[in-house]
């Protein structure tokens, strides 16, 4: 039964696609969060829904999708450079078969990141798109925040949809990125035009971001709860009244304290101590030794490169002799441990230049999204409020997901991807608006763009 309701919805959209195609780029953006070919049991499971609907999306716009608009901008070109970069390092891998697995999802993150855009060629298109992931995303938190008040949650224990360790299901993803939309989760709320009714949207909003802040609890992952912590601090800039907020803040920290698992507060007691905990130990010996591979490979090792780490560190343990307690230190080796930071993932696998592509294309979403927050920043004009408050969201969803990308391999994650995708698409519409605008205040420029759009061209190009 939950088979044919899966497929019964995605037939429609499909069908509903014929009229309109962009509704197919929006099933790929739900499929590839939720995957249902997963919820499923029978024969829904045997379907490639995924690359179907992938290769939907991309047909539509090329064939049936109105190109008016669409425009190829500087990110977009770095997001093909670090596809083209990771090709290459595929091909010259030092461990060839699990480096192709990885490029079997990797390539079609980045290749979605770079298209996304031109098909966004309207406001309109770039709310829908941030409604769909929103609630894409929901259905797996709303589940993870329920099992985590039914049963407190576990560490590694947790099941959200299905029982998965891969994508949005692992547990320290799901806490990155469950936090991280917090902001769009609000902006859909408040400012989306496309539900109307904001008292219900608010109180769904509201469900949902509670939601979200049970996840770290019930995944017991410590990433979670520093994501909260930088969330806090970014909120604190535009709060009206920053020490009443700080002090609520404070205020909701204490009344919570009591009713956590006390499983959840003695793991989280180990954030300072990481010498005393195996997992932080052995991340910080990866990092060792992710420093010391790139400087004999500068090009990378390709995907999954740490399955030829090894290394050796000491674990201090406090031990109970007598009445007393003595802090000893106990060897520990170990190898082919993972990276679990997105930061050095992709330096171990791409190399000083992945790095650097990857670096800058992060870098420039956070200064093209501060560059309209400024530009918008004293303005009373509510459609202006409006796109500020999205630049805001955008910027503190980016700033949580790269601080968690500090303690999670989440380089190539999808879902974070698409919100590139959307800061690309945002950025362009506000330059050609910024350009609309200067064009009416200087009729002689407006008299080229006249001229530019009779050749097929179009003027203002994003970078």
């Amino acid at each position: 039964m939950r088979d044919l309701v899966l497929l019964a919805f995605v037939a429609a959209v499909v069908a509903m696609g014929f009229r309109r195609p962009f509704l197919w780029v929006l099933l790929y953006i739900y499929v590839d969060i939720v995957a249902p070919q997963k919820v499923g049991y029978g024969i829904i499971t045997s379907i490639s829904l995924s690359m179907l609907c992938f290769i939907a999306a991309f047909a539509g716009y090329i064939l049936l999708d109105n190109k008016k608009g669409s425009r190829f901008t500087l990110r977009q070109g770095l997001i093909v450079t670090l596809l083209l970069w990771c090709g290459y390092t595929t091909l010259t891998a030092d461990f060839p078969e699990p480096a192709a697995e990885k490029w079997d999802w990797v390539w079609k993150s980045l290749v979605f990141a770079a298209f996304l855009p031109l098909t966004l060629r309207t406001k309109l298109r770039l709310e829908a798109a941030a409604l769909v992931m929103v609630l894409s995303a929901a259905s797996i938190i709303i589940s993870a925040g329920i099992k985590t008040v039914l049963s407190g949650g576990g560490y590694g224990t947790l099941v959200s949809l299905v029982q998965d360790n891969s994508g949005l299901y692992e547990g320290s993803t799901l806490s990155t990125v469950a936090i991280a939309m917090i902001p769009l989760i609000i902006w859909v709320a408040r400012h989306g035009s496309i539900f109307t009714e904001r008292k219900p949207a608010m109180v769904f909003a509201a469900a949902l971001v509670f939601a979200a802040l049970l996840v770290p609890i019930g995944t017991q992952t410590r990433t979670g709860l520093i994501c909260i912590a930088v969330l806090g601090v970014l909120l604190m800039r535009t709060a009206r009244y920053r020490f009443v907020y700080a002090g609520l803040a404070a205020l909701g920290l204490l009344v919570a304290l009591p009713f956590l698992p006390a499983s959840y507060t003695q793991r989280m007691t180990t954030i300072t101590e990481y010498q005393a905990d195996e997992s932080a130990s052995t991340r910080v010996a990866v990092w060792r030794w992710t420093l010391d591979y790139v400087q004999e490979n500068p090009l990378g090792g390709g995907f999954d490169a740490f399955l030829g780490n090894s290394f050796t560190y000491d674990m201090r343990q406090t031990v109970e002799v007598g009445n007393t307690e003595t802090v000893v230190y106990q060897e520990v080796t170990d190898e082919g441990r993972a990276y679990h930071s997105a930061f050095f993932e992709v330096l171990g696998e791409q190399g000083y230049p992945g790095f650097a592509i990857w670096a800058v294309l992060q870098g420039l979403g956070l200064l093209h999204m501060e560059r309209i927050r400024r530009r918008y920043r004293d303005s009373e004009d509510p459609a202006e409020k409006r796109w500020h408050a999205l630049a805001t969201a955008l910027q503190n969803g980016q700033g949580v997901y790269l601080v968690g990308a500090l303690f999670v391999g989440v380089g190539y994650q999808p879902f974070m991807f698409m919100l590139l995708g959307l800061q690309i698409a945002f950025y362009s519409l506000m330059k050609r608006d910024w350009t609309d605008k200067t064009a009416q205040t200087r009729p002689w420029l407006q008299d080229r763009m006249h001229e530019n759009a009779g050749r097929g061209t179009t003027t203002g190009a994003a970078t």
